[in-house]
């Protein structure tokens, strides 16, 4: 595990990764990335099949749509950090904050196909080992990973969380993109094919899962 935790540490993505305008193109890039946490519990990894892009103050469905408030402060001050948010009262979501200060663009991860601590991710979710459901969906990533809103504003330039680059690229013919899932509030954004996933990976969430 160690010797996996410092090669991933040495493939971390640096800033300029996060710093495109294009969060769709961030989105879309992030496909085929490790997530990695390493908290006091244990190291979690995790590679990323499904993101949801979100374009900051423009976008109905993300939350910088109106503005800068105590909760999304983070999103328009930094890039290269992680933007932490609990949904109906359960779930840490997991986001990605990109773009130049000021613009607010977001990533979300919404899936990952476990690469380490499995057992970790089975305790923390309740899930048994090897249920390829454990981080599927942004709820089950928040709960696999150990997310929590205090944590939101970490760099991902840390060794806490991080994103790393092991030079794997998914086929080209796999990746598919579709309208955001859960975001009907957003009127006609919520038809904007901003979510992108690796067709037929069993980790990737929703009713599109196989398409």
């Amino acid at each position: 595990m160690e010797a996996l935790l410092t090669q991933w540490q040495r493939q971390k993505l640096p800033l300029l990764f996060y710093a495109s305008e294009d969060v769709v193109q961030v989105a879309q890039s992030l496909l085929g990335k490790i997530l990695v946490t390493h908290f006091a519990d244990g190291l979690t990894a995790g590679r990323i099949v499904e993101t949801e892009a979100y374009a900051g103050v423009t976008d109905k469905a993300s939350h910088a749509y109106k503005g800068r408030t105590r909760r999304t402060a983070v999103m328009f001050d930094t890039t290269g950090t992680a933007y932490i948010y609990l949904c109906y009262g359960l779930h840490q979501m997991f986001n990605v904050v990109t773009g130049p200060p000021g613009v607010a663009h977001a990533v979300l991860v919404r899936a990952t196909a476990p690469l380490a601590g499995a057992e970790l991710m089975a305790l923390r979710t309740g899930k048994k080992l090897g249920d390829s459901s454990v981080a599927r969906g942004p709820g089950n990533v928040g709960k696999a990973f150990g997310f929590h809103i205090s944590q939101s504003g970490t760099s991902l330039l840390g060794n806490e969380i991080f994103i790393a680059d092991d030079v794997f690229v998914p086929d080209s013919l796999l990746i598919r993109s579709s309208p955001r899932i859960g975001v009907a509030y957003a009127a006609e954004h919520a038809d904007w094919p901003y979510r992108f996933f690796i067709s037929g990976d069993v980790h990737v969430s929703g009713i599109r899962r196989n398409k």
